[in-house]
């Protein structure tokens, strides 16, 4: 498992989708995951410090937890199938550790509410994680690294289109210029 954080939610140009970019805390490697614009709310309302008059879902869902004795122990981004992710949440119940399937969206919401970390599973990020060039902000697309003894394979337009289907029109539409810039 590595270890994720929240670096941005974002909202393509084109047709106003939203994506949760997460970022891996010891690399530049950020893993893009489409959500829905009251998941995007749920997790920036909270990420900015907005106070809500009454509890969101979210914040519901974190109260139920609590009020039955459990605890949000950490989430899990933990498979990519199709195009869609999967996560799990993990919980504390009398001593054990639940596993509750989830959506990324709802998972990450859930996170944020309770300060839990974040974890993707390599797979899903060997499937769908693009690495920036530190100097320009421009993915990388690099089997592996120069100078590692490896071969280094420079892949082509077509097999990124095929290992990032459900990315490659929206990546193409983002500024990721600013990726490395503090957010306030």
């Amino acid at each position: 498992m590595i270890e994720m954080t929240i670096d941005s939610i974002r909202v393509s140009l084109m047709n106003y989708q939203r994506v949760v970019i997460l970022k891996e805390k010891m690399s530049d490697r950020y893993l893009p995951i489409w959500i829905g614009p009251a998941e995007a709310d749920a997790i920036a309302v909270k990420l900015q410090g907005v106070a809500v008059p009454r509890p969101l879902t979210h914040d519901l869902l974190s109260s139920v937890i609590d009020t039955l004795g459990a605890a949000v122990n950490s989430i899990i981004v933990n498979d990519l199938k199709n195009d869609t992710f999967f996560a799990k949440v993990i919980l504390e119940v009398d001593g054990k550790q639940v596993e509750v399937d989830s959506r990324p969206s709802d998972a990450l919401a859930l996170a944020v509410r309770t300060g839990v970390t974040i974890f993707a599973d390599e797979s899903v990020l060997e499937k769908a994680g693009i690495l920036l060039d530190g100097e320009t902000g421009k993915p990388i697309f690099e089997d592996a690294e120069e100078g590692s003894g490896k071969e280094s394979k420079k892949v082509n337009d077509e097999e990124m289109k095929k290992k990032m289907s459900a990315f490659y029109d929206f990546i193409n539409t983002l500024d990721l210029d600013d990726f490395d810039k503090h957010k306030s």
